[in-house]
């Protein structure tokens, strides 16, 4: 089982804002319709050790605002090998009616959507001193709300003896795109108890692509996603083996790529997947390619029993592959051409096309691919706006998705594949008719944050216009050619979700609202 902190450092820095970029952020209120669900990760925890902090995932089948919400802890099944506690500094007020039972209430109003809410009914888990390796019980975790009947949720809490797995050091390599290179994967027994296999999870960039499909490790695609070794490892002991990529040719250069590996134990790595298999999420397929083996392995079969990581915060390992070369692309900017009379509610779909060579891809840092301005039509107001743009009026900024601003600035998600187009659609009213009354869209706005472009290959075509009542001859709106595959901002990048990284977006929840509602300033 991972702690908070460690899903967050796997799911990649940034991943939980850049999949918020892509999303619409629901409208929040009351909704006695709504189904409320609870879930807790299956824990193993390690005797001798400090446990772990985990906590529950609350979500709702439709958006909801709660209200007196309360979680209750009961492992009363282990009392004695394992407490039950509060986690220090929370603002939780949480009581303990009975020893191994943890009631939990948050003093806030809870916003809740179908994607969950994740960190704030946190508790740790600690083997005693009369825990033994084998001991097992059930946690049952309730969640109660006002005007809500409660949920509950079971999960399995072992006992296992504890190793400490380290990752290797950060590793540093170079490629251009298309051409192979080698990446190495070690991990070192610390501590002092034999280990009984272990198991590893990737979290790598877009681009670093497998060349080889080992029987043991799983894929999706060319994405590898897990390994697993059966060999014991000796304490004190330091293995490695070697991983074969190819960067992919649409690659940004020079750029940087990253990889990241995180060890644990087979009885982690069987919480891991039950984790990700409550959210519908495969760790992909075993190759064919024969079996990948640690350098200095024994051989010997590992004997069986559950074992947990003492020290989880060194278990992970960061692997920068830099991009030689030149690689670029040409982002395009797409306007419109609507028309109507006076009174006339239209429908104008600006956007940008990634018309390649090279994919951009900033998930890590979270961040937008690029900055949008749009500058309305004099003679209509804005009806419909997206949640991802707000008004403008100079250093003033409305809030997201405001109708009624005369200019507008917009973000997009992490990740645009070449030859993909997002869109955002703009709702107008036409008050007044003029021919060609035109407004502008301009892409790769510089901006005083994080993300953005600005080394397009061909600049001359980040503008484009929204044309409205375009006279015979007139206006363009500018749309080009081209079919790339359009992708709504109010849809999720399926380069995101499909990693394991962004799936675990789910336990991140609580940066949803915090990241929905991030402000940047653009530079005049």
């Amino acid at each position: 089982m991972l702690r908070n902190s460690t899903r967050r450092w796997l799911a990649g820095v940034g991943v939980a804002g850049a999949f918020v970029a892509a999303s619409a952020t629901p409208v929040l209120a009351a909704a006695p319709q709504a189904e409320l669900g609870v879930y807790f990760s299956d824990t193993t925890i390690a005797t001798d050790s400090d446990g772990k902090v985990d906590y529950s995932i609350i979500r709702s089948s439709a958006p909801v605002v709660l209200h007196d919400v309360t979680v209750r802890y009961d492992l009363t099944g282990l009392a004695g090998k394992v407490t039950l506690g509060e986690e220090e500094e929370t603002g939780i007020d949480c009581t303990s009616p009975a020893a191994n039972v943890l009631v939990c209430s948050s003093p806030w109003e809870l916003e809740l959507d179908e994607w969950g809410l994740a960190g704030i009914f946190p508790v740790q888990i600690k083997a005693t001193g009369k825990a033994e390796d084998g001991d097992a019980g059930t946690l049952k975790v309730t969640l109660s709300a006002t005007g809500f009947d409660g949920v509950s949720h079971e999960a399995k809490v072992r006992v296992g003896e504890g190793v400490d797995l380290a990752a290797g050091p950060e590793a540093t390599v170079s490629a251009a795109p298309g051409k192979n290179f080698t990446a190495p994967l070690k991990v070192t027994n610390a501590g002092g108890t034999t280990a009984k296999g272990a198991s590893v999870i990737f979290y790598n960039d877009y681009g670093l692509n497998a060349t080889k499909h080992y029987s043991n490790c799983t894929y999706v695609g060319d994405e590898l996603r897990t390994c697993r070794f059966d060999e014991e490892l000796p304490a004190g002991s330091t293995f490695g083996a070697t991983l074969p990529y190819a960067l992919g040719t649409d690659t940004l250069a020079p750029s940087y790529k990253y990889g990241q590996t995180l060890w644990m134990t087979p009885a982690e790595f069987e919480d891991y997947t039950n984790y990700l298999g409550n959210y519908d999420v495969t760790i992909g397929k075993p190759g064919t390619d024969g079996k990948l083996t640690l350098a200095e392995a024994t051989g010997r079969v590992a004997a069986r029993g559950a074992q947990a990581d003492k020290r989880p915060e060194n278990n992970g390992m960061l692997l920068q592959v830099k991009v030689t070369g030149t690689n670029s692309t040409d982002l395009e900017a797409l306007g419109a051409t609507v028309s109507g009379p006076v009174g006339a509610k239209v429908k104008a779909t600006v956007g940008l096309r990634n018309n390649g060579p090279a994919t951009l891809d900033y998930s890590h840092a979270g961040s937008s691919v690029t900055y949008l301005a749009f500058d309305v039509p004099k003679g209509t107001t804005t009806t419909a706006v997206p949640e991802n743009c707000s008004p403008v009026k100079g250093d003033e900024w409305g809030e997201p998705g405001q109708a009624g601003g005369r200019h507008y600035r917009c973000y997009f998600d992490s990740f645009l594949k070449a030859g993909a187009t997002v869109t955002l659609d703009f709702g107008l009213k036409i008050d007044k008719v003029i021919a060609n009354d035109t407004g502008l869209v301009k892409i790769n706005v510089p901006c005083e944050c994080d993300g953005g472009f600005y080394r397009d290959v061909k600049p001359a075509n980040d503008t484009a216009k929204v044309v409205v009542n375009a006279a015979p001859g007139g206006g363009d709106g500018g749309q080009g050619g081209g079919d790339g595959g359009t992708l709504p901002i109010t849809g999720s990048s399926t380069a995101l979700i499909a990693g394991i990284g962004a799936v675990l977006l789910a336990a991140g929840g609580v940066g949803y609202v915090l990241t929905r509602r991030r402000r940047t300033r653009f530079v005049a």
